[in-house]
C-alpha cells in the first residue's frame, strides 16, 4: 500500500507555496486518502490546500484535482482523493496558500503536514456495502 507524506510533519510555513512532486505511480489505485494534520497555529490565521497532478512531475495541471476547504483551528482533516478521472496523473504536488488578519504581526504562521495514503479497492467496496447498508 502507497503511504507518504506529501508536506512532512511539523513542517512550518509563514507564506504560500508547494510541496516537491511525489511520484504515486506505483499505487495500485488511484483513490487517495489525503489528511492534514495542523499541529500548532496563531490566531485569525487560515491555510487552505490545493492537489494538483503532473504526467512527468514538471509540467502541472492547470486546473487542481482536489481541494481542502480553508482551515483554521488545530486537528487533522481527511480528504477522500479520486484521481482515476485524471488523465495520466502520475505525480502528485500540494500547494498552500495562508493569510491572517486581525492586530499584531500580518504575517501567517502553520505547523503543519500532510500525508497521502492509497486506499484499496477492497476498503472502498466495504465502505459503500456500509454505506448501502445505512440508507
Amino acid at each position: 500500500m502507497f503511504d507518504a507524506f506529501l508536506i512532512p510533519e511539523k513542517t512550518i510555513v509563514t507564506a504560500k507555496g508547494d510541496s516537491t512532486p511525489l511520484d504515486v505511480s506505483a499505487a495500485l489505485s488511484a483513490v487517495f486518502l489525503v489528511t492534514l494534520s495542523i499541529t500548532g497555529v496563531v490566531e485569525q490565521e487560515s491555510i487552505e490546500i490545493t492537489l494538483f497532478t503532473s504526467p512527468d512531475g514538471t509540467t502541472w495541471d492547470a486546473k487542481p484535482a482536489a481541494t481542502l476547504p480553508q482551515k483554521f483551528y488545530v486537528g487533522e482533516y481527511p480528504l477522500l482523493v479520486d484521481l482515476s478521472s485524471v488523465t495520466g496523473a502520475k505525480f502528485v504536488r500540494a500547494h498552500w496558500e495562508v493569510g491572517r488578519w486581525g492586530r499584531g504581526p500580518t504575517e501567517a504562521k502553520f505547523e503543519f503536514g500532510l500525508r497521502i495514503r492509497e486506499v484499496s479497492p477492497q476498503a472502498l467496496l466495504e465502505a459503500q456495502a456500509e454505506a448501502q447498508a445505512r440508507r
